[in-house]
């Protein structure tokens, strides 16, 4: 079947809106993403959430404190209509995640496997997300000598401390 412009951009624009959110902690603003009864699955299943609700619940306990920086960035989408209303999509993933209170650092790759579903209302929806992981590593960032934030969203308004 093949797919319209239209709706893979707009396919595309829900999985970029969905990672934006995250990183940039925006909650409310993520219910839009979602269908009601979406499921995810993170880290190959171990991390499991039914219900945009829980989904949402389930990322801002992991990654809600302005503690923990994040950046999420995907890439290389393959997406396929299954049928005028539901699609199918691979994404490469790339991450970062800094805990500031722990002081560590969590970075990796994966790929996102999600299933779409364009809704009533003419919009398209996450109803499945979740990824494996080709790989993640994590260090203490006091294991690298003379490493610092100089720019933090929450604490700076993300303008860096460096002198141009």
């Amino acid at each position: 079947m093949e797919i319209s412009w239209r709706d893979l951009e707009a396919i595309k624009r829900v999985k970029y809106k969905y990672m934006r959110c995250v990183d940039l902690k925006l909650w409310k603003e993520m219910e839009t993403c979602f269908t009601e009864g979406a499921t995810a699955g993170y880290s190959g299943g171990k991390y499991s959430a039914d219900g945009r609700k829980a989904i949402i619940e389930f990322l801002v306990r992991g990654l809600g404190s302005t503690e923990i920086l994040t950046s999420h960035t995907v890439h290389h989408p393959e997406i396929d209509l299954v049928s005028e209303t539901e699609a199918t999509g691979t994404w490469s993933l790339e991450d970062t995640v800094i805990h500031e209170t722990f002081g560590l650092t969590i970075q990796g790759s994966a790929f996102y496997e999600d299933r779409y579903v364009k809704e009533t209302d003419g919009q398209w929806r996450i109803a499945h997300t979740g990824y494996v992981r080709t790989y993640e590593e994590m260090f203490a960032r006091a294991s690298i000598e003379g490493i610092r934030l100089t720019a933090h969203r929450w604490k700076t308004n993300g303008q860096s401390e460096i002198d141009a």
